[in-house]
C-alpha cells in the first residue's frame, strides 16, 4: 500500500521533442525541395520530348547541383546567424563587465515585467549577477530570445539538407533509372511521395495528415504542371 502510494504521489511528466538541433527545418525543406525541383525538371524535359538518357542526365545534374546548393546555403545561413548571435553575446558580456549595476537593474526590470514582485526581482537579479555566466545567459535569453548554449550546428543543417534533397530528387528519377521510359510513371510516383511526405510532416507537427498531404500534392503538381507546359511549348517550337 505504501509503495503504491509513493508511486501515485510522483508528479506526472511529459517529454518534448528536440526542436533546437537545427536539423528538422533543413531536412523537411530539403526533401520537399528536392522532390519538387527534380519532378519539375523532368516534367519540363519530358514534356518537350526529351529522350530517356537526356531526362536521366538532367535529373542527376539537378540532384547534384540542388543538393550541393542547398547544403552550401544552409551552412552559410546557419553560420552567419550563429556569428550574429555570438557578436551580440560579446556585446552583452562587455556591458556586464563595464556597467554591472545598470545590467543588474535591467535584469530586475525584466523579472518584474514577467510578474515578479519588485523587491523579490531585485533580490533574484542580485543573486544571479553574482555568477557572470548565468547573468550573461539570462540577459541573452531575455533580450535576444536565444540560448547561446544551444545554437544550431551549421554542419548538421548542411548535412540534413544535402541528404534529404538528394533523396527527394531521386524519387522522380527512379522509373528511368530502373528502365521505364514513361514520364507519367515518374509523375505518379512523385505525386504519391508528395502526398505521403506532406502528410508525415503534418503529423510530425501535430496537424491533420490529409491537410498537409493535399497541400504538398497541390503545390508540387502546380510546379510540375507549369514546367511541363513550358516543355511542351518549347518542344513544339524546336520540332
Amino acid at each position: 500500500m505504501t509503495a503504491a502510494s509513493g508511486t501515485d504521489s510522483e508528479a506526472p511528466g511529459h517529454e518534448h521533442r528536440d526542436v533546437s538541433g537545427g536539423w528538422l527545418r533543413p531536412a523537411v525543406f530539403g526533401a520537399m525541395d528536392g522532390l519538387v525541383t527534380n519532378v519539375s525538371l523532368i516534367a519540363g524535359v519530358g514534356g518537350g520530348g526529351g529522350a530517356r538518357q537526356i531526362i536521366i542526365l538532367t535529373g542527376l545534374a539537378g540532384l547534384a547541383a540542388g543538393a550541393l546548393s542547398m547544403a552550401t546555403g544552409e551552412y552559410v545561413s546557419v553560420s552567419s546567424q550563429n556569428e550574429l548571435v555570438e557578436a551580440e553575446v560579446r556585446k552583452e558580456r562587455h556591458e556586464l563587465e563595464v556597467h554591472p549595476e545598470a545590467e543588474r537593474q535591467e535584469l530586475a526590470a525584466m523579472l518584474q515585467h514577467r510578474g515578479i514582485d519588485p523587491e523579490l526581482a531585485s533580490q533574484v537579479a542580485q543573486q544571479i549577477s553574482t555568477n557572470p555566466e548565468e547573468a550573461l545567459g539570462m540577459h541573452v535569453r531575455e533580450e535576444l530570445g536565444v540560448d547561446p548554449g544551444e545554437l544550431p550546428s551549421p554542419v548538421t543543417a548542411a548535412g540534413a539538407s544535402l541528404a534529404t534533397f538528394a533523396v527527394g530528387a531521386l524519387i522522380p528519377l527512379l522509373p528511368y533509372l530502373l528502365g521505364y521510359d514513361s514520364l507519367w510513371v515518374a509523375l505518379g510516383l512523385s505525386a504519391v511521395a508528395a502526398f505521403v511526405g506532406g502528410g508525415l510532416v503534418a503529423r510530425l507537427t501535430d496537424r491533420p495528415f490529409l491537410r498537409g498531404a493535399l497541400r504538398q500534392l497541390v503545390l508540387g503538381a502546380f510546379a510540375a504542371g507549369i514546367t511541363y507546359l513550358i516543355g511542351r511549348a518549347v518542344g513544339a517550337e524546336v520540332h
